[in-house]
């Protein structure tokens, strides 16, 4: 790509960002979608620069999924078409409102102070380091928001790609399609995808973070809910009456496994992570996120959280229900008879000069679902780090190489 299309990569990603698009998990949990009106926004924002691009059949559905494709080459109408995917919401843990872009370019590794006191320092970050290295252009947001790189940047790499194919009609392709989801941070990007448009056999998410990740699996998901119900009575009279539900919800939580939380577990370990916890002394409720790579790790997991809360209820004398709710599976099982899909891409990110690195997804993409649903779709990186963080950070230069690796997936090869 020429220095103009780099620039323009790097516009679009800084415009793309100071949309605000946060999703709202307990109105996606409720099956509200999209479950902010303000994705909306955006999804019209990309169909419109969609339309610009010349690209066809161009539409917003009513649950927010932006969808349009690049029409083949001539004399390709009847190649295999493909389809690329990035979601435009970003996590709510973080604000995403008025996103203030700080670009350093030429970054030689100094440390950075952000507005928060946070700071990015490469002497605690081999992946800064490594872009410092390369004096990269580096983007963070001023810290008193996130970046939303996590998946901007994976929607400014795929219209990057297909601006270029545009400009270049030498490059000869098949039919491309290209989705935009909401919701994938609340776990329901796939709910209502429009499967009824995609024509395509095998889909692309681009959704991951540091240059040369290729990921073709995830975990399995489960969100459990658990509810302690006590027994409400006057603090002052309340010896031998009294059942505390919050104290039921935070006995039950202190005794989760402490070495299989997220925050001491890497690879290829799964984990219990305590997402909330809300009530009074009548009725309290402890959300957790359930992670494991087997579907026998899942089963086992599950059945420690129901001891676990039967046993809580049973000391204190109060009840407790759980009521587990499927996220998604990992995705490995989708690719056994679809190994051309992963060697495309393999081949596509050596003509970038990137060498693929095959890691586990530690968490889910809509590219999960998707192949649950039959289409089989590996992720791709962005360039992102830090996601879900005041201290996120993109490496432009990383995410150019991904438009770069979706050219050539999408070049069709006589």
């Amino acid at each position: 790509m020429d220095l103009t299309e780099k620039k323009q990569a790097l516009e679009r990603f800084l415009r793309y960002v100071k949309i605000w698009s946060t999703s709202d998990s307990e109105r996606a949990d409720s099956l509200i979608q999209p479950s902010t009106d303000r994705q909306f926004d955006f999804a019209h924002i990309l169909s419109d620069e969609m339309k610009i691009l010349g690209m066809e059949g161009i539409t917003v559905t009513d649950k927010c999924y932006t969808y349009g494709f690049l029409p083949a080459s001539g004399g390709l109408e009847s190649a295999e078409s493909l389809c690329l995917l990035a979601h435009i919401d970003t996590v709510e843990e973080v604000s995403g409102k008025d996103v203030k872009p700080q670009v350093h370019e030429n970054y030689s590794g100094e440390k950075i102070t952000l507005a928060s006191g946070d700071t990015l320092d490469p002497d605690a970050d081999e992946c800064l380091a490594l872009s410092a290295k390369n004096h990269e252009t580096i983007v963070t947001s001023d810290g008193t928001t996130l970046l939303g790189a996590d998946d901007k940047a994976g929607v400014a790499a795929i219209m990057t790609a297909v601006s270029h194919l545009v400009s270049h009609p030498e490059i000869k392709h098949g039919k491309i399609e290209v989705i935009f989801s909401p919701d994938e941070e609340t776990g329901h990007g796939m709910d209502n995808v429009p499967l009824d448009l995609i024509s395509s056999k095998c889909a692309y998410t681009v959704d991951g973070g540091h240059i040369g990740e290729l990921e073709t699996e995830c975990f399995n998901a489960y969100k459990a809910d658990v509810i302690f119900t006590g027994v409400s009575t006057h603090t002052g009279s309340a010896r031998g009456i009294l059942v505390n539900a919050v104290t039921m919800a935070s006995s039950f939580t202190a005794n989760l496994p402490r070495h299989e939380a997220p925050e001491t577990t890497d690879g290829y370990q799964g984990f219990y992570a305590p997402m909330g916890i809300e009530g009074g002394i009548e009725s309290s409720k402890v959300t957790i996120f359930l992670r494991d790579f087997s579907k026998d790790g899942m089963e086992k997991r599950k059945q420690v959280v129901q001891n676990l809360a039967e046993t809580t209820a049973l000391l204190f004398g109060g009840k407790a229900e759980v009521v587990f709710t499927k996220q998604y599976e990992n995705m490995k099982e989708g690719f056994r008879d679809h190994p051309q899909i992963i060697e495309n891409l393999v081949n596509a990110y050596k003509e970038a000069g990137v060498d693929p690195v095959l890691v586990p997804i530690r968490g889910g993409t809509d590219g999960s679902r998707l192949t649950e649903m039959g289409i089989p779709t590996p992720n791709i990186f962005t360039g992102g780090h830090n996601y879900h963080s005041r201290t996120e950070w993109l490496s432009v230069e990383q995410m150019e190489k991904a438009a770069e690796v979706l050219v050539n997936l999408c070049r069709y090869k006589i």
